[in-house]
Formats: C-alpha cells, structure tokens, sequence
C-alpha cells in the first residue's frame, strides 16, 4: 500500500441526509451532486464557488448529464429526462411500492445501468438494470440487495460493482455487445472497515471505493491489491468520482442519516485535490 492520509477540503459545507452520486459535467465545469432523501439535485462551480439547488418531485438516486444537453435521473419510480429547457418527461417508469432507484452509471457505449433497492434494505430487493435513449430496459442482475457503485475499466473491457452488504467489490468482463459475464470478487471489505459503497475508475485503471460507516475511501489496483487509503472525519462516505478541468481532483459525498452525533462536516462534499487522474465519463445517449 502506497500510504494513508487525510488532505481533503470542504468543497461545499452542507447537511445532506445522504449525500451521493457525485459526477464531473465537462459540457458545464460543474459537479452534480444529491441528497437522496431530501429529494434534490445540486451543483457546484470549483472555479466561482457558485451552486445551485434542484429539488425533485422524488427521492433521486443518481444523476448524470445527457448527450444533447440536460439531465437523466433514476428516480423512485424510474428513470426521467430534464431537457436542456426544464421540461421533465418519463423515459421508463415503471414504480414498485416500497422501491426507489439508487447509484446509477454510463456505459461506454451510453447506456445508463441504474440501480435499485427496498427502503427497508430487503435482501434480493433490488435489481441494476440497463437502459437505452430509446427506453428499452434489460436488467442485468435481479438479486440485488443494495446495488451500488458500477464503473468500468478505461479500455472498457472490465466492470465493477459493489452490492453493498456483500461487503465485495466484484468484477466482470465486458462482451462485444457491452453486456457482462463472469462475475467475480475483485476485493472484499474486512470486518470493522465499513461497507462498500459508490466507486469510480482512474485513468490507471484503479478501483476508488467509498466506505458507509469506514469513514474512508480506498484504492484498489485492477489485481485487487489495497494500494491506497484516505481516511476522513466523517463515518458516512458515499461515492467518488474525479472532477475538475484535469480531472485530478477526487470529490466525495457524505451522508448524515442514521447518526446520533453526527460530525460538523457528515453531509458535505468534501474534495481532495490531485488525488489522481480520472477518466471523461460518457453523457447519456438519450
């Protein structure tokens, strides 16, 4: 292991209930970021410090900037456009009671693979399934409990994906249609150390993962070998993602739900600069 730290910054102080999803909009220079349970969209501006607010009509699990401009979200009861003009329209609904989306990602080839889970964290209760700009969905896994960070290798040949109670990171191999197959453990989270929770890939092909209650985010090299650590404050760390002009700054989101005490910055989205090199996400095709 390369060594442990704790140089981040406070990009954004703020209480989110459970922050997520962070994920660089090259096309705006801006970081998308949510607190799921309060139901809304933000967005910082590293360069100007500005940020907006976006509240939904539903508690929204990840979202991810389209190719021709606007937002698709995965929402309690499916997945949903925002055009680049504000206009809201379902791309595929379909709502099961007692079910809302979770962490979501873009293909290489633009698909969105999104995630689902119970809110009462029923084991099998949630599904990833992948969609088209045309609507259609495939699900991909059915057994899923709760379905968390998916990101792929930068030569697209790989994917990773954490179900979090397995306490694994998985990997799979990509077939020539950009469907997966062969899932196995990459790594696995050691008693005590926390939950796997949102992940990214950087430009070397290492595997970021946020750690619920390790209060960490770790880096894993595509062999599975832990080869770096960045400890935090706060207990609750949710997802990853590079950002920034270059690409080398790592944000993490954070959440608060559930503490009895929680730490000042539990709910802010804390940055750690030139952390490493990421690799340019694929919009939505749709």
């Amino acid at each position: 292991m390369t060594g442990t730290g704790t140089a981040f910054e406070v990009a954004v102080h703020a209480q989110a209930s459970l922050g997520e999803g962070p994920t660089w909009d090259p096309a705006t220079g801006r970081l998308l970021w949510l607190d799921i349970l309060n139901s809304r969209v933000h967005t910082h501006d590293p360069a100007t410090g500005r940020r907006t607010v976006r509240r939904t009509d539903q508690h929204v699990g990840a979202v991810k900037p389209r190719a021709g401009g606007g937002l698709v979200l995965n929402l309690r009861d499916g997945i949903g456009l925002l055009d680049p003009d504000d206009t809201f329209r379902w791309l595929h609904r379909e709502p099961v009671p007692g079910r809302r989306g979770n962490d979501a990602a873009v293909a290489p080839d633009g698909s969105l693979w999104a995630g689902t889970m119970r809110y009462d964290e029923a084991r099998g209760g949630g599904t990833l399934t992948r969609y088209t700009g045309d609507g259609t969905a495939e699900t991909v896994l059915d057994d899923v409990t709760v379905s968390n960070g998916t990101g792929w290798s930068p030569d697209g040949t790989l994917m990773y994906y954490a179900d979090t109670p397995t306490r694994r990171i998985d990997v799979f191999d990509v077939t020539a249609d950009g469907r997966v197959a062969g899932r196995r453990p990459l790594a696995a989270i050691e008693d005590g150390a926390g939950f796997p929770d949102g992940l990214c890939v950087d430009a070397d092909g290492c595997v970021w993962v946020a750690l619920w209650d390790g209060g960490a985010v770790r880096r894993y090299t595509p062999s599975g070998d832990l080869d770096r650590v960045i400890t935090l404050p706060v207990p609750r760390v949710t997802a990853c993602a590079f950002g920034g002009p270059d690409l080398t700054d790592l944000y993490l989101t954070t959440a608060r739900v559930g503490l009895p005490d929680p730490h000042p910055l539990a709910g802010s989205l804390l940055v750690v600069p030139g952390a490493g090199r990421g690799v340019a996400q694929p919009a939505f095709a749709g």
